[in-house]
């Protein structure tokens, strides 16, 4: 009879199908989606979820060994708030809620999304500062937020994001001065800060970005001289930082000139060079392929 029992037992765990199994997440994970489609006002998403069918349906949640590892829903209508809850969600290594009316503050919880390496939050209503907390997300690639209404200053732990490649906090409201642990960002290809308020001197050791590529400071009241370590900067092909108080230039004088596709500064000495509507460039930044192989 015991062996009848456990054949029995055998048998139908054999007879679950297999995509039944992956798509089944944890009570914790499949609320704190329930809790983000209510807060978001799921309801009036371009594509809203069937909360009856299997989570595998719904739009842009990506499922991998039993966890929520993306939920990507750019441009769908998203209204309110990021819920405290989102931080249940572990395993989240892409986050994408870029082109919605999202609000009010960033949740401190985001910032223990240890695994997460795509966080892109541009063009929401989000106000407030950015986290301290954010220099946790070591494993961060990507980070996009611009055209927003963050406030405060740049926190310093984002120094601390040594994989990132793309920075993007262009179009907000934030100020203070760059802070000078960015120099440790050696991995960054693209850095944008347009249109803020800040201000002070620019750190000598953004010179050590020697893979970025381009480099977006316009409209700010960032002044003194531009550093000599700035000649370091060979593969920089984009650089806008026109509409500032520099008084020097030391650091592009040394630079060669046809390493540029654009170049746009305020100094009448430093020409010719390619202009390109300054307007433009958030949005192009956003538009870079990225690739990121640990999706």
């Amino acid at each position: 009879m015991k062996i009848a029992k456990t054949l029995f037992l055998l048998l139908s765990i054999a007879l679950v199908p297999v995509a039944s199994i992956a798509n089944t997440i944890t009570k914790e994970e499949k609320a704190a989606l329930i809790d983000f489609y209510q807060q978001t006002n799921g309801k009036e998403w371009i594509t809203p979820w069937d909360l009856e069918a299997p989570i595998a349906t719904w739009k842009g949640v990506f499922l991998k060994d039993g966890h929520v590892v993306g939920l990507k829903l750019f441009n769908n209508n998203l209204k309110g708030t990021i819920p405290n809850s989102i931080g249940n969600l572990a395993h989240l290594k892409h986050l994408n809620l870029a082109f919605n009316n999202l609000t009010g503050v960033l949740p401190k919880e985001l910032t223990s999304l240890k695994e997460l390496r795509v966080l892109k939050l541009e063009m929401n209503r989000i106000k407030g500062a950015l986290p301290k907390e954010v220099g946790n997300l070591t494993n961060l690639v990507e980070l996009s937020m611009f055209n927003n209404f963050l406030s405060g200053e740049i926190p310093e732990s984002i120094a601390q994001l040594k994989q990132l490649k793309i920075l993007n906090l262009s179009s907000n409201n934030l100020r203070g001065s760059i802070p000078s642990g960015f120099g440790n960002l050696t991995k960054l290809i693209k850095l944008g800060l347009f249109e803020n308020n800040l201000e002070g001197s620019l750190p000598a050791d953004l010179g050590k970005l020697v893979k970025l590529q381009e480099l977006v400071l316009a409209n700010n009241d960032l002044a003194g001289e531009i550093p000599a370590e700035f000649a370091q900067l060979s593969n920089l092909k984009i650089l806008q930082i026109q509409n500032n108080k520099f008084n020097a230039y030391t650091g592009l004088e040394a630079m060669n000139a046809k390493q540029f596709l654009v170049f746009d500064t305020d100094s009448k000495d430093l020409s010719p060079y390619k202009n390109l509507d300054v307007q433009t460039l958030p949005t192009r930044m956003a538009d870079t392929k990225f690739v990121d192989d640990n999706k």
